[in-house]
């Protein structure tokens, strides 16, 4: 039985967009960070695409009296680009790199060499659990032809499925990132119905920055402003999210951003605004479980977002096996051509320029071969994820028989802790 108490956390979150030789002005950016960092003292400081290690070093010793403890999550051939800064001491750490990420192939968006993952660090304070979790999707290139959607929601139910099996024994649960999805994106939607999560700009007491909580905005000049052009006011991509466990009541105080300058310098931090959410927790007497409405289990939100995310994943298999087949049919093509080459240089016909075809047909087998293997691997990944949603559709199709109306895991989890608690 935990004491009554009452405590207030300090978020910060930024996508700090730190590419280098490529990100304008990033050691300047990176200097001002770290300053207003320091100043502010918050008891959280997430960052994403912090893609140098030196540069985490770097605000790593700057930021060392104010934020003791730090942490880069490492992965993939760039690395995660995942960071955290905080003033009380990390109990526990750990990550989870998501298994679709992109293509290889697709060079300039480069998100398959990052290694998009989620962190999680563990924190006790005031002898709560608090879990928290940053994180980095993949990104939308093109809202009207977007090639990456089965991923990015792939991922979304990965950590959604991350965080419910971690968050078991917490007390608070914080997600902050760089989701790259709109609010009413599937993916986002999926998100919040099955872990619980609320949403900071939603829930605030006390809203103030851009204009409808958006984070990447025009008036930012680091911005690409042809892909804000279908959105005026700019998109709302970063997010604080935040639930606590039953006994444990948390509310967001006030948020805020920054509205695409620095006040002191007139140029932003990043091509992202940050995120500052002031969080207060404390305790909550007992509440008895509202009885669930009836009604048909279908019709709930929960299930009508899994259907969607079932059936998007199906696209996204159905677009794996047909760049497969195609990848097949190169390796045919490309097999068929390297024994006519050889034929020919048995025979001793056109020696040379046959040898000169050797090598192209050779990389194209190898190419094609790879690209095969690769979308041979993407099918079942997503298939491992449609298969877990089919067990969850399954059991919402018992509880329908059974009479009863299916719950979100963050639900289910908290009955099972009540019942053990009970026994």
């Amino acid at each position: 039985m935990k004491p009554n108490f009452s405590l207030r956390l300090r978020v910060f979150n930024l996508n700090c967009w730190d590419i280098p030789y490529w990100s304008k002005h990033r050691v300047d950016r990176l200097k001002r960070l770290g300053d207003f960092l320091n100043v502010e003292s918050f008891d959280l400081a997430l960052l994403e695409e912090v893609w140098s290690e030196d540069d985490f070093e770097s605000l790593r010793q700057k930021l060392l009296p104010t934020y003791p403890a730090a942490h880069y999550f490492r992965s993939g051939l760039i690395g995660s680009g995942l960071c955290v800064f905080s003033k009380h001491p990390i109990q526990e750490l750990a990550q989870h790199v998501y298994t679709l990420n992109g293509y290889p192939y697709m060079i300039h968006h480069g998100d398959w060499f990052c290694g998009k993952a989620v962190g999680l660090l563990v924190l006790h304070l005031s002898r709560l659990v608090f879990n928290a979790y940053v994180t980095h999707l993949h990104a939308e290139y093109s809202r009207q032809k977007d090639i990456y959607l089965a991923h990015r929601v792939a991922q979304a139910w990965e950590l959604a499925q991350f965080i419910h099996h971690t968050s078991k024994r917490a007390d608070v649960v914080l997600l902050c990132g760089d989701l790259n999805l709109h609010p009413k994106d599937l993916g986002f939607r999926l998100l919040k119905e099955w872990t619980g999560l609320q949403d900071a700009y939603i829930e605030t007491q006390d809203f103030k920055g851009c204009a409808e909580g958006c984070t990447m905005v025009p008036q930012n000049c680091y911005v690409n402003q042809q892909e804000l052009e279908p959105f005026p006011s700019g998109i709302r991509i970063d997010y604080v999210l935040y639930k606590a466990v039953s006994g444990v009541y948390i509310s967001c105080k006030t948020l805020k951003t920054t509205t695409g300058s620095d006040p002191h310098s007139g140029t932003p931090f990043s091509d992202h605004e940050a995120l500052m959410a002031t969080l207060c927790v404390r305790h909550s007497p007992p509440q008895p479980s509202p009885s669930p409405t009836p009604g048909p289990a279908e019709m709930s939100p929960l299930i009508t977002v899994l259907k969607e995310t079932w059936t998007e994943l199906g696209l996204g298999i159905a677009q794996a096996h047909w760049w497969a087949a195609l990848a097949s049919c190169m390796i045919g093509l490309g097999l068929l051509l390297l024994v006519v080459v050889c034929t020919l240089v048995v025979g001793g016909e056109a020696r040379e320029v046959t040898l000169l075809l050797l090598s192209p047909i050779v990389g194209l087998v190898l190419g094609a071969g790879a690209v095969y293997l690769f979308h041979i691997q993407e099918v079942k990944n997503l298939c491992k994820a449609r298969s877990e949603l089919q067990h969850v559709l399954g059991r919402a199709r018992e509880a329908r028989d059974l009479g009863s109306v299916p719950q979100p895991a963050h639900l289910l989890g908290q009955q099972e802790e009540d019942r053990a608690e009970q026994q």
